[in-house]
């Protein structure tokens, strides 16, 4: 499989270098929030509980014994293995925060109060803490105590009435969506939080919950049904209220994706397929006349891409300056240089000597880039020297381990 580059271990320390982050909670998104400050420099000391550790580790499709996906979400972590039931270890997660700039967590709200870990405790130990709290419905309302996934949250935000085809069974988007959402938002937030602690010297709570991350991306849907009492429904491959914009069946049984909503674009597109009536129709010169008569112009352009291959119509299309795509596998991204050349296929090296390709970097930055600094960590692998750095003694450490409260 083709890919770009190779993670490098003396990868720009990146902007975020100095950033010390304790992440707690576990699976997507607290720890996609933490990855994302890690690759941009942050020290992330991710806490897990022994003998398990997150269940990440071991989910989806495995390479001995470990989550391949864990690769991704891990990568320039450091493991430290506490079992946060126990008052000992809640102890370390105390003298942790007191010198940490932020601290993550996704528990159930409640569960850190329980555990003296609120934010009342550890901002009164450090009060230039920022702690982003993510939780399906927030830390207050009356649904808080809830459990929360991402795939309810995500129902709850209106999305999964949006996913699928008129008339069948909502679906849901193929990846985490929800969870990552949340995490990015929390990023956000982290940094505002930060430059904020700069200018006044306090930290703050980011609340974070996982149904209001995905609803903030809902565009329009909230006031159209205000103004209008409008319940937008599913729309397939068609993007309503904006024409033309579909997916067209091919002569080769795959699909073209054609965005030709734009008004200068729209006539080159109809003079592509041939069609310069329409694109001298007075009536189709804006959005709202080309919505008004969709059906249409997507039997026109159907008919057209029906004569083609994808390639064919593709090319046809570029020629022509019309937005135009083919859907993707993940087999297409490994083989196109487009990822290639921007550095989005990145490979690391395994323990067993094999390369495993990753991500690479998201966003761009130019002077102080994300990169690669270590692998993800095997569960407790940084335990002892993360205890050392909070001044325990190598006797305590010991004890510890003995009663089971570190791994």
């Amino acid at each position: 499989m083709p890919v770009s580059s190779t993670a490098s271990s003396t990868a720009n320390a990146g902007p975020l270098a100095g950033l010390k982050v304790v992440e707690l909670g576990q699976l997507i998104a607290g720890p996609f929030a933490a990855k994302t400050l890690s690759d941009f420099g942050a020290d992330v000391i991710k806490i897990e509980a022994p003998g398990a550790g997150d269940p990440l580790r071991r989910w989806r499709l495995l390479k001995d014994g470990t989550s391949v996906w864990w690769q991704v979400q891990s990568r320039n972590k450091r493991s430290v293995a506490l079992d946060l039931r126990q008052p000992d270890a809640q102890d370390i997660v105390r003298q942790l925060a007191s010198q940490a700039d932020v601290l993550i967590e996704n528990f159930r709200p409640g569960a850190m109060e329980e555990w003296g870990l609120g934010p009342e405790v550890l901002q009164a130990l450090n009060p230039r803490l920022v702690m982003l709290r993510i939780s399906g419905y927030g830390q207050t309302g009356p649904y808080k105590d809830r459990p929360g996934f991402g795939v309810v949250a995500e129902a709850m935000s209106g999305l999964r009435h949006l996913t699928g085809e008129p008339g069948r069974v909502p679906v849901r988007v193929g990846v985490s969506i929800g969870d990552t959402l949340a995490a990015l938002h929390g990023v956000i937030g982290i940094l505002m939080a930060l430059h904020h602690r700069n200018q006044h010297g306090v930290g703050q709570v980011i609340d974070v919950a996982l149904y209001e991350a995905v609803f903030n991306c809902m565009e329009s849907l909230l006031p159209e049904y205000s103004a209008f009492g409008a319940v937008r429904g599913p729309a397939g491959s068609a993007l309503p209220g904006i024409a033309p914009t579909n997916a067209y069946r091919c002569s080769d049984a795959g699909y073209a994706l054609i965005a030709g909503n734009g008004d200068s674009i729209f006539k080159r597109l109809m003079q592509c397929i041939g069609r310069p009536d329409l694109a001298a129709d007075a009536g189709l010169t804006d959005n709202t006349g080309r919505v008004a008569r969709v059906a249409e112009l997507d039997e026109a352009i159907g008919q057209w891409a029906a004569t083609l291959t994808v390639e064919q119509a593709l090319a046809a299309l570029a020629k022509a300056e019309v937005p135009s795509g083919r859907i993707y596998t993940v087999a297409d991204i490994a083989a196109d240089p487009h990822y290639a050349a921007r550095g989005m296929l990145q490979t690391v090296q395994m323990q067993d000597g094999s390369e495993l390709a990753v991500p690479g970097f998201v966003p761009k930055l130019s002077l102080t880039p994300g990169g690669h600094r270590s692998n993800a960590p095997t569960l407790g692998q940084d335990t002892d020297a993360v205890l050392r750095e909070v001044g325990l003694s190598e006797a305590q450490i010991a004890a510890l381990r003995q009663r089971g409260i570190v791994a």
